[in-house]
């Protein structure tokens, strides 16, 4: 008898996610879209791209949370994760698409770049430490026993 997906426990794997490294990141691409926007005239534009990844760094921050609260159950279910997620992404959109919306003739779009550009640098953020431990280690990253695995 197999287990419904909605009722499968949830495993996730460890992830190296660094939110300062993310956060001076954002920041640093902050100040650079507002210089550019400045040159342009609208400096908002810079503003809201700021807020753009500002949302996004909230957004990894709180499916970190999520997957450290709901995998420190005795019986993680991936139905519960799903419904987090959806929620939060729910949320965050919608304040994002508010903002394009009611900013719209002050740069407001630029909310939405900002959570785009976010996602490709969590992305790359979290791939090459990874990678680069492939790379190192092979794909005996993990050892379970206790030994050296490249002995």
């Amino acid at each position: 008898m197999t287990t419904p997906a909605q009722d499968a426990p949830l495993v996730f794997p460890s992830v190296a996610f660094r939110p300062l490294r993310l956060l001076i990141i954002c920041v640093a691409l902050t100040g650079v879209a507002v210089v550019a926007a400045a040159f342009t005239g609208h400096v908002l534009f810079g503003v809201f791209f700021g807020v753009g990844l500002g949302l996004g760094l909230i957004n990894a921050l709180l499916v970190r949370h999520a997957v450290e609260s709901i995998t420190a159950e005795e019986h993680p279910l991936k139905k519960k994760m799903a419904v987090n997620s959806a929620t939060r992404l729910l949320i965050i959109t919608a304040i994002a698409l508010a903002i394009a919306f009611f900013f719209k003739n002050s740069g407001g779009i630029a909310v939405l770049f900002g959570l785009a550009i976010f996602q490709a640098l969590l992305v790359m953020s979290t791939s090459f430490p990874v990678l680069k431990k492939i790379r190192t280690d092979g794909l005996d990253a993990v050892d379970t026993s206790g030994t050296d695995s490249k002995g």
